[in-house]
């Protein structure tokens, strides 16, 4: 369910008002706020705990897609104003390491809210990320990007009315992911933590280390095994990451 803060945006599954720290989830491409539940459940005890709910997606189904990376940033910057009463840490993994990564500018040059931490999973750095031409491809390719990057369940990928959802939403998060321009502009100062599986197709670790010259803060790189959706089989370990930034 939508919370009344952030309105259709934001997700809260384990409240935790009480916490000193808040973290916000940001999905990948075709994925959706749910993803984060079980990381949530397991923060909860250290942390308030958000995820994005992107539109065009579960409850937000009847609402049109976004496929542009600057709106995206711009709904998900204005859902979490009403929640910046205390540090907040921004996590995205995949494209959402990009919206989070502008989304971070945002608050931090717009608003001169600077994040207790951003954290970018899984992603080239803003200036090297590059245009394959995804979103232009047919469905069986779209399907096959699924199955090989292990982010849908192979039991979703069975079934035809689910596909039939999740195609649209794919092809409109491939659309915003390869249509994004870095913009040039003042570099963060937040802390920067970049984590990445060491057997990741879409980014070596060499390019993950080349998101330390996007802040001027400290900037720490994790690997860890796997593809690109490693943190699914390193959940715990992922969230042990988090400990420096929770304080």
């Amino acid at each position: 369910m939508a919370d009344a803060q952030g309105g259709s945006w934001i997700r809260r599954f384990h409240p935790a008002p009480d916490r000193p720290v808040r973290v916000v989830f940001l999905p990948h491409a075709g994925g959706s706020a749910s993803y984060y539940f079980p990381f949530s459940r397991e923060l909860s005890a250290r942390a308030d705990v958000l995820s994005v709910q992107y539109p065009g997606r579960q409850d937000r189904l009847t609402e049109p897609l976004l496929d542009d990376v600057a709106d995206l940033a711009d709904g998900v910057t204005t859902a979490l104003l009403p929640w910046l009463d205390r540090p907040t840490i921004l996590f995205g993994h995949s494209l959402g390491a990009t919206i989070a990564y502008e989304v971070a500018r945002r608050l931090e040059h717009d608003k001169s809210v600077v994040p207790q931490a951003l954290v970018v999973s899984g992603r080239r750095a803003p200036a090297d990320l590059r245009n394959q031409g995804g979103h232009t491809r047919d469905d069986d390719f779209l399907l096959a990007e699924l199955a090989e990057m292990s982010g849908t369940d192979s039991q979703v990928l069975a079934e035809p009315e689910l596909i039939k959802m999740i195609l649209p939403v794919l092809r409109s998060d491939y659309h915003a992911a390869e249509s994004y321009t870095f913009v040039a502009g003042p570099p963060l100062s937040c802390p920067l933590l970049v984590l990445t599986g060491d057997a990741d197709s879409r980014v070596s670790v060499a390019e993950a280390r080349n998101w330390s010259e996007y802040t001027t803060g400290p900037s720490t790189v994790e690997v860890f095994p796997g593809g690109h959706f490693y943190l699914a089989d390193h959940r715990e370990a992922v969230l042990a990451t988090l400990a420096p930034y929770l304080s």
